[in-house]
């Protein structure tokens, strides 16, 4: 996968099935592989002291990831430690030869002299010897680059919450756990009753009900995949937070006509598929643009039981605002960004973006809310959404388009306030989720009135 450049949530399951791994073994895969993708900066505070003279850039990139694996099995998964050593050994042969084998072999059993909890005690205080820098040791504790850290924080200071500290500790260890499957019953295509019915079909288990979305619904054990309705594309995975913030676009209110919709950046189509069964209860069409023709291919699947209703276009999203001005009534910008909402579903985002990354989304982002207020009609509502909390990623590109002078600002978090079960608790006129408060992806919210 670092190869490639592929993200696990993607490769993983694939590689699973092509091999016939399934039950115990393809979970203990699975957390095997999320596990020490997340907890990667802990493991290498830990082997590095237990590397002695050796730093761990002069090793063997196979062989360093080979000990952080059998670190996870040590100290993450209570594997007994001679089954780690031996094992982790013993595939350090098989894949690099037979030369590592002894310094593997005797970093490990090091590693396995210590518990994980004395382990995070030692951690801790090597990173924050005065107990002063809580940035320094929640980025080694909770297996966070120093600038992630510190921008979730300054996140959280922004939306005012009254301990920071708190929350941000809860955030990153959030980050560092399994999400729970969420399902879409897509409207107008599958009852809620009827898909969970499928549910306990499959794995004999009673799914429950999304807590924000209407639409949302968690099936528990089984391969979503089996399900008819998601077979069919009437229902798909799609996690909570991406289901408000498409329902939000569609529920903000117009002024005037509300009959052409459409979705700038659609791949790989979760939203585009929500927002067309919604268009087509109500009588509107959606059109569905992904500049890369492979994605195109994902969007055009995720909407195949909506197809009558979902046209789909290949091209740049920039240039729609030229080529329709002023055509549309609801427009959803769902712009590429660091993901850094996602790190639960892809852990190994956090080691792969940089600071740099910012700057060139930046401009990518302005150019794309620029495009999609060209696109939308006097009286029309423009979404922007991200999938990172970053400020630099959410409110400093909204506030900049507002300068423009052609747009007014909705309150976001209300109208996502009316279309969800129950309260999420935010404060407008933004709405950001949070996966410690809401177990949801940090989805980031604004709605714009074009004027």
């Amino acid at each position: 996968m670092a190869e490639s450049d592929a993200y696990a949530n993607l490769v993983l399951p694939g590689l699973l099935r092509e091999r016939g791994i399934s039950g115990r073994d393809a979970a203990f895969a699975t957390e095997l592989t999320y596990g020490t993708l997340r907890l990667r900066a802990r493991y290498d505070a830990v082997l590095s002291t237990c590397t002695r003279d050796r730093p761990l850039g002069s090793l063997d990139p196979e062989v360093l990831d080979l000990l952080r694996l059998g670190a996870h099995q040590l100290l993450g998964m209570r594997v007994p430690s001679h089954a780690a050593v031996s094992e982790t050994v013993a595939l350090t042969r098989e894949v690099v030869g037979p030369a590592p084998t002894g310094m593997v072999n005797a970093v490990l059993r090091t590693v396995g002299e210590t518990g994980p909890d004395a382990w995070l005690e030692r951690l801790g205080a090597e990173a924050d010897p005065d107990g002063t820098d809580l940035v320094a040791r929640l980025s080694v504790l909770e297996s966070h680059p120093d600038w992630i850290t510190r921008a979730l924080r300054q996140s959280l200071l922004t939306e005012g919450v009254e301990e920071p500290d708190r929350d941000l500790t809860e955030l990153l260890r959030a980050h560092n756990l399994s999400p729970r499957v969420a399902l879409v019953a897509r409207p107008g295509l599958v009852e809620l009753d009827e898909l969970a019915a499928q549910c306990r079909r499959l794995a004999d288990q009673e799914p429950e009900r999304g807590r924000f979305s209407p639409y949302a619904l968690v099936p528990g054990a089984g391969d979503p995949g089996r399900l008819p309705a998601v077979r069919r594309a009437a229902a798909g995975v799609q996690d909570e937070g991406s289901q408000l913030v498409a329902l939000a676009v569609a529920g903000a209110p117009v002024e005037g006509t509300d009959q052409q919709w459409l979705d700038l950046c659609a791949g790989p189509g979760g939203k585009a598929a929500l927002l067309g069964a919604l268009a087509r209860e109500r009588g509107a069409g959606l059109l569905a643009n992904e500049v890369a023709p492979h994605r195109a291919e994902l969007v055009r699947g995720s909407t195949a039981a909506v197809a009558d209703s979902v046209e789909i276009r290949v091209g740049d999203g920039r240039d729609l605002g030229r080529e329709m001005p002023e055509r549309f009534d609801r427009v959803l910008v769902d712009a590429p960004c660091t993901g850094l909402g996602a790190l639960r579903r892809r852990p190994e985002a956090r080691w792969r973006r940089s600071p740099g990354d910012l700057g060139t989304l930046g401009r990518l982002q302005r150019e794309l809310l620029a495009a999609a207020v060209e696109a939308t009609r006097p009286g029309g509502v423009v979404g922007y959404v991200t999938c990172s909390p970053h400020v630099a990623e959410t409110r400093l590109v909204v506030e900049d388009t507002l300068r423009r002078g052609d747009t007014e600002l909705l309150d976001a978090a209300a109208v996502l306030t009316e279309i969800s079960r129950s309260d999420p608790g935010l404060q407008g006129p933004y709405a950001q989720l949070w996966p410690h408060r809401h177990g949801t992806d940090a989805m980031f919210l604004a709605l714009l009135r074009r004027r």
